[in-house]
């Protein structure tokens, strides 16, 4: 069982910047993509972003292309997420997931963190 946390929510005025941090209890190959998803208030939850564990390939949805940026230190089995210009409709409950690939993870994560508020007002 892989634990993944969260950390580095909050609230954040428009135009600026947070970064988000999920720590992986252990490597494995469910952790082989790492990335982060959102769910705002009354919508569905979206795929934000994902990073490979290797070749370290990049995912980005268009929403947050060019604002946000994802990375990972496998030394600390951790993966971050720095997100900038953010503005009132970043606002969501940002949740870590892995899985084998980007793929099956943006269909079905092996696994979940519990998830950090971001707000951000305008």
């Amino acid at each position: 069982q892989v634990h993944l946390v969260e950390s580095g929510g909050g609230s954040v005025q428009a135009g600026g910047s947070l970064r988000l941090s999920c720590v992986a209890s252990e490597r494995t190959f469910s952790t082989y993509a790492m990335g982060w998803f959102r769910q705002a208030p009354g919508k569905e939850r979206e795929f934000v972003a994902a990073v490979t564990w290797v070749t370290t390939y990049t995912w980005y949805a268009d929403s947050v292309k060019g604002r946000f940026t994802i990375s990972r230190d496998n030394t600390k089995n951790t993966v971050y997420l720095r997100m900038s210009s953010l503005q009132p409709e970043d606002t969501a409950i940002y949740y870590c997931a892995s899985g084998t690939s980007i793929a099956t993870m943006r269909q079905t994560p092996d696994y979940w963190g519990q998830g950090t508020q971001v707000t951000v007002s305008s």
